[in-house]
């Protein structure tokens, strides 16, 4: 791996037009709309409830104990959706890095995105027809869904190297994280309001708005996906298949090739599992923050809902302000930061007063303003330590790093919880994951990693 260390400053950086980065942000603000409306707010109950009357249970029943029973295994009603996640969460291990190596050697990067931003716009919005006790169905198109949401996700990604040097990419992220919070959080506005609006306090007429908010983030995510595919522009890979031949069977035995050579770039490994850890912590906080504030500071859910929506809207800040300050002290030295801002958080989140919306409305702005920067940056950063040609094969292990390992941090929690049957003290479990990910992202030598993966550094880090 010798040459890789003497090429980086002979190699010309990549620029791109203003038209095309703004096409590159938008599919941010386009799929965003999955992960707040679907993800974060709806689809849980939604699928939640449709499985309930599946198993027999009245409607809006305060417990249900009945059980369901696809391709005939016993599953309790309220344990369905998260065997659904966990089983997506298992097929994307095997999916995003074949995609992303498929990715890297496609003269068409732009039909390979609109293929699963499509798939997935298109199963988000088939929620229509979920109705009843088809919760087979839903199950099937939420699993679709969240596969070809993350795979697209790898192949945006892989566009970042592409559009700017190394000195650029920090804003470059920061800047498309910011308007996917944006994007995310209007569409979840839109939806609250008409569900607060229209609804009439029926379980029946919650299901009903609840569906339509789903089918609403599969329009948008698969209306708003046209702007990248018009203004992206397509850039020629570093590596083809020899001979023209079959870019999936080449991508197959390239993501083979890579797996036997990554042990050449230790350093990058060893950024990925600073990640890995940290990110974990992130991911945890997100998906157990509700259920902290219900059950441990029993705020109700008018409370909840304007604390998400907080969290949105001033993440869009949150990712430029990092940003900004990356530009300073570079984006390292950034995500150190926000590692020791998430652990004030979690600190504060311990001494919460229960029954008190304000103070946690405030700790939801905190989260807010650290949580879209410590993301966009750690993705930049990664983006200086891919060889070239290989944006999509490591974006994909990547991803898996970001969606297939954030089961640690709530078995943690989980785990702490039935010790002390306190959730004040299994949040504060997840203290290791920011204190163990700042000290392996600390011992990082980032600049020594990025020349080893055959890049230029950037002039601050």
């Amino acid at each position: 791996m010798a040459e890789t260390l003497t090429t980086p400053a002979e190699r010309t950086p990549p620029s791109s037009s203003r038209r095309e980065r703004t096409g590159w942000y938008f599919y941010d603000w386009a799929m965003s709309a999955f992960s707040t409306t679907v993800i974060t707010v709806f689809l849980g109950p939604f699928l939640t409830s449709v499985t309930e009357m599946a198993a027999g249970c009245e409607l809006g029943a305060d417990t249900c104990s009945g059980y369901v029973y696809p391709l005939g295994v016993k599953v309790a009603a309220g344990s369905y959706f998260p065997y659904l996640v966990s089983l997506s969460v298992f097929l994307t291990v095997f999916v995003l890095p074949v995609t992303g190596a498929v990715a890297d050697r496609s003269r068409h990067k732009k039909p390979l995105l609109a293929a699963f931003a499509f798939l997935g716009a298109g199963a988000t919005t088939a929620m229509l027809f979920v109705t009843g006790d088809r919760y087979l169905l839903g199950g099937a198109l939420f699993v679709v869904a969240n596969i070809a949401f993350g795979a697209g996700v790898v192949v945006y990604n892989s566009f970042l190297p592409q559009l700017g040097g190394p000195d650029d990419r920090d804003a470059i992220s920061s800047r498309g994280w910011a308007l996917g919070y944006l994007g995310g959080g209007l569409l979840l506005a839109v939806n609250l309001v008409v569900v607060n609006s229209f609804g009439d306090g029926t379980a029946q007429r919650t299901l009903d708005l609840a569906r339509w908010s789903i089918v609403s983030a599969g329009l948008w995510w698969a209306l708003f996906t046209l702007v990248p595919l018009r203004w992206l522009r397509e850039h020629p890979p570093v590596e083809v298949p020899v001979g023209g031949g079959n870019v999936l069977v080449a991508g197959f035995r390239q993501l083979g090739r890579t797996l036997r050579e990554v042990k050449a770039y230790p350093l990058t490994l060893f950024f990925l599992l600073a990640f890995l850890v940290y990110n974990d912590g992130i991911q945890t906080v997100i998906a157990l923050a509700s259920q902290y504030g219900t059950e441990e500071l029993r705020l109700d859910q008018t409370t909840l809902i304007v604390t998400i929506l907080l969290v949105q809207f001033l993440a869009f800040g949150g990712a430029l302000l990092l940003g900004a300050l990356a530009r300073r002290i570079g984006a390292w030295k950034t995500v150190l930061l926000s590692l020791v801002l998430w652990t004030a958080v979690i600190l504060a989140a311990f001494r919460l007063p229960a029954e008190a919306p304000l103070p946690f409305m405030v700790l939801g702005a905190g989260i807010g303003l650290v949580l879209g920067g410590s993301q966009a940056l750690s993705r930049s950063l990664f983006s200086q330590l891919i060889p070239a040609g290989r944006e999509g094969e490591y974006y994909g292990f990547y991803e898996i790093s970001d969606k297939g390992t954030s089961w640690l941090g709530p078995l943690a929690f989980g785990l702490v919880f039935q010790l002390t049957n306190s959730y004040r003290v299994g949040l504060v479990s997840l203290l290791i994951f920011f204190v163990v990910g700042f000290l392996l992202l600390a011992a990082v030598p980032v600049r020594r990693a990025i020349i080893a993966a055959g890049n230029v550094p950037p002039r601050v880090l």
